[in-house]
């Protein structure tokens, strides 16, 4: 990964943690007999299915904010542009909130207890090793504006 220096010098791609955490998770699961969910089977389906949709389509309108302005999704890349209307308007941090959702929604479809519990130390290393990167990253970068930004919208919902 070619980190750009003026970036947040994010030091991994988000996708892939989360995508990894989960492999992760379902495998641990399969091999030690992880505990089921306590849902009744229909529920974990309905619910896995609205939350991992839910999740992708955030994650997508997320993207295609940032394809309109210009500016580069990747965190190890440079911004030129400050995103704040659609998804960016009520959290900070759509992309990452539509994947923790949509990795909750495949967990809970799958009936992985192990891979569920997972998101929540992933969640901690998304927040410190990206997450406050990128914020000291734009406050360098656009200054006021961001801070204003900051200010008004969630980090996560």
């Amino acid at each position: 990964m070619d980190v750009d220096h003026d970036s947040a010098g994010v030091k991994f791609a988000p996708p892939a943690a989360f995508l990894g955490t989960l492999v992760v998770g379902l495998a641990l699961g399969k091999l030690l007999g992880s505990p089921d969910l306590p849902l009744a089977h229909s529920t974990e389906r309905g619910l896995g299915s609205l939350a991992t949709l839910l999740g992708i389509g955030i994650m997508l309108s997320a993207l295609g904010l940032f394809r309109a302005a210009g500016t580069d999704h990747k965190p190890w890349k440079r911004s030129t542009a400050l995103v704040t209307d659609g998804v960016y308007r009520w959290s900070r941090n759509p992309m990452y909130f539509g994947m923790a959702l949509a990795y909750a929604g495949v967990a809970i479809w799958m009936d992985s207890l192990i891979a569920l519990l997972l998101l929540f130390p992933l969640i901690i290393v998304i927040q410190r090793e990206v997450i406050e990167r990128e914020e000291s990253y734009l406050a360098r970068k656009f200054g006021e504006r961001y801070l204003s930004y900051k200010s008004a919208v969630r980090r996560w919902i």
